[in-house]
């Protein structure tokens, strides 16, 4: 696969970039211009740049967690930018992303999700976007994720799939779709789009012959209830185990 730094023409990168928010932009990046797939690049991608522990963990969360909510994001975005969001550069939307990410569903501390986004546009895209990043992240910023669903997603009584299509990042027809497939249990839409929204766990399977579950266990596993020779752990790389 091509690499996904090869396709921009940019400045050369600086050394200020963090390295766990360049991969992650970088995936981005593939994901656009390549259609690429978030799992089959980032593994490799992180494994190139030699990315292990904390710095990776931190990196499948800032990708996976901005493609899921990419649509409740947008919409933030949205409010914040002076302009359509199709007018916005692609790359500098791809930060305003992951900086949205960091704000709104991450404990990274306001003035380090803003000045570490600030830094990678500086490093990837140049200096002329940067105050602009500076502006609109600092805006989002003032709201927490609730607060800002609340002033930019429709009315939940007037338009409860509407509302429900920001709030949860899924496509209204998606919504509209699980809404009818759940007939008279509508009630339980939100509970069923909140957990389509949960990192997954990592599943492992102690195939009989090669690996017992109290061996996946001894590795930090938990058994799975689903599967006698299941378990899963919060995270991680099961190939590590």
């Amino acid at each position: 696969m091509t690499d996904p730094r090869s396709r921009r023409r940019r400045r050369p990168r600086s050394a200020a970039a963090d390295p766990a928010r360049l991969a992650a932009f970088d995936v981005l990046t593939a994901l656009r211009e390549q259609d690429a797939y978030t799992n089959l690049l980032l593994p490799s991608l992180l494994r190139s740049r030699g990315l292990t522990g904390r710095d990776a963990a931190f990196a499948t969360e800032l990708v996976s967690g901005t493609v899921r909510r990419r649509g409740t994001y947008d919409a933030v975005l949205a409010a914040n930018v002076d302009r359509p969001l199709a007018k916005v550069d692609p790359p500098v939307l791809d930060a305003l992303r992951l900086g949205a990410h960091q704000l709104l569903a991450m404990r990274v501390p306001s003035h380090a999700a803003v000045g570490t986004t600030v830094d990678l546009v500086r490093a990837t895209v140049g200096q002329s976007p940067s105050g602009f990043v500076n502006a609109v992240l600092r805006k989002v910023g003032a709201h927490d994720l609730a607060g800002w669903v609340r002033r930019v997603a429709p009315d939940p009584v007037g338009d409860p799939d509407g509302f429900a299509s920001v709030a949860y990042s899924h496509p209204r027809w998606v919504v509209g779709a699980l809404r009818e497939a759940l007939g008279d249990r509508a009630d339980e839409l939100d509970a069923l789009l909140a957990a389509d929204n949960e990192a997954p766990k990592v599943t492992l399977v102690a195939r009989p012959g090669l690996s017992t579950v109290e061996e996946l266990v001894a590795g930090g596993g938990e058994p799975s209830g689903r599967s006698p020779f299941a378990v899963t752990l919060p995270g991680g790389d099961p190939g590590g185990v």
